[in-house]
């Protein structure tokens, strides 16, 4: 039977407002065409800003990349007065796997070095077309073990390590937390999926709401999938560590917080995964943000709903890294 498609949940209407101005200069569709300007200055704080004025310091570090690959390239957050080891978040970044850099999309995770003392790592993976999947996702497991590797020296409790990522950085989050169950580590106390890119196949019924409105609609997915898998996309030897939703087995996961709007193609991958959790007995926290569109919390970040994602958030993580 046929599902039929009715049109997309309404916008916040303070969010709305920041759209309107938003899609003058971002379209909704994004097409192959649209690379070179998507690779061109960021929407979300450079560096400079975000440790402006903030007892934060910043450093990087050089990763050996994943056999026959390139080093990789880390930044690492941390307080000035950080003594004692504390939480550790490794992020990967927002950007439909084809265009951003390390820093996009981290200001919200950079912010709980402040609030829970926190070291935050933050990954350059590559970016495809140049380099397709599974370039992006064995950058990030290698960036993950270089973490969980030099945990002493970072100031990271190694018990309370957890991987957060947005967009498709959300994707890589569940890809590589995958592969660290699969592959025997490292231990990760939970995950963080924020509006996570998961299921290459982008033919759910929000993603077909979402199609010609808000940001990174379905034709946008389409295009970021495309240059990721390639020839391979809808074919079985896409893994399911690329396209999270099309694990079958979720079993064996750590605790897990999914985070998305209602009005954004991946609203039903992500009820879908944390359903998924569920059903194989795991534990799972799933917040759907009504009237929020892909990304609202970076591009709205003073919006009532952005605020009450943040804190919900925050929330989840400060009673994981309590037990």
């Amino acid at each position: 039977m046929t599902t039929s498609v009715h049109s997309a949940p309404p916008f916040d209407p303070e969010l709305g407002a920041v759209l309107e101005v938003v899609n003058r200069s971002i379209s909704p569709t994004l097409l192959p065409g649209d690379l070179p300007a998507l690779r061109g200055p960021g929407f979300t704080p450079t560096l400079e800003q975000l440790l402006e004025g903030r007892p934060i310091t910043h450093e990087e570090h050089t990763v050996e990349g994943p056999p026959g690959a390139p080093d990789i390239t880390v930044s690492v957050f941390r307080r000035t007065d950080h003594r004692t080891a504390g939480p550790g978040f490794l992020f990967t970044h927002v950007g439909g796997l084809i265009f951003g850099d390390r820093f996009v999309g981290v200001g919200p995770v950079v912010d709980y070095v402040e609030r829970f003392d926190a070291v935050v790592v933050t990954v350059e993976y590559r970016l495809a077309p140049e380099n397709p999947a599974p370039a992006a996702l064995e950058d990030a497991y290698a960036a993950l073990v270089w973490t969980a590797g030099h945990a002493g020296e970072l100031g990271i409790d190694p018990e309370r390590l957890i991987t957060i990522g947005g967009s498709a950085g959300g994707g890589l989050t569940a890809g590589i937390t995958l592969l660290a169950r699969d592959r025997g580590g490292p231990t990760l106390a939970g995950q963080v999926l924020m509006y996570a890119m998961l299921d290459e196949r982008n033919d759910t019924v929000s993603a077909r709401q979402i199609d010609g409105i808000g940001i990174w609609d379905r034709t946008s997915n389409n295009t970021g999938w495309d240059f990721s898998l390639g020839d391979r996309r809808h074919t079985p030897q896409v893994s399911p560590y690329e396209s999270p939703a099309l694990a079958t087995d979720l079993s064996g996961l750590p605790p897990t917080y999914v985070e998305v709007g209602s009005a954004e193609v991946f609203r039903d991958e992500d009820v879908a995964y944390a359903s998924k959790i569920w059903a194989q007995g795991g534990t799972a926290e799933l917040r759907v943000w009504p009237g929020g569109y892909h990304l609202f919390e970076l591009l709205a970040p003073e919006a009532g709903l952005s605020v009450a994602a943040r804190e919900a958030r925050a929330a989840w993580i400060a009673r994981l890294i309590a037990l």
